[in-house]
């Protein structure tokens, strides 16, 4: 099954995609919010392209685990995609994804200016790979 991960921020969402087995996340692309949130071409040919079977969209929690008033904006726009795609939706934890995701893009030598428009497209495929990690270490348990 392939699983289509979004990082929404206010002005960018980073897309992120696995491959059919859930073992590896690849970054997809950026696009605006905007276009996720009211299902434009360009999100609908991501989605034609991927062919997902679900959607997962993280939330930004506190550094103590809770939800604030951003997770709840997420999760607002996070229900309106799953309604227009009609994909089953779960969330998982995004906490310190971006930064991560800047460290990495500055350790292949990236400033501030060239990662801009990666992040996020990066900071999505590590919480995807972070949540098929669980899922896989899940599955080894039982």
């Amino acid at each position: 099954m392939r699983v289509l991960a979004l990082d929404i921020g206010e002005v960018r969402v980073g897309v992120a995609i696995s491959d059919p087995q859930e073992t590896v996340a690849s970054p997809v692309c950026v696009l605006p919010a905007a276009e996720v949130e009211g299902n434009a071409a360009p999100f609908r040919r991501v989605l034609e392209d991927w062919e997902p079977e679900l959607l997962l969209c993280g939330l930004p929690l506190t550094l103590a685990g809770e939800e604030g008033p951003q997770a709840q904006r997420i999760r607002g726009i996070a229900m309106r995609v799953s309604e227009q795609t009609r994909l089953p939706l779960e969330y998982v934890d995004e906490r310190l994804t971006s930064s991560e995701a800047k460290q990495i893009l500055r350790r292949q030598g990236m400033n501030e200016k060239a990662m801009r428009g990666k992040v996020d497209m990066v900071a999505a495929s590590l919480m995807l790979q972070a949540w098929l990690d669980s899922r896989r270490a899940g599955e080894r348990e039982e």
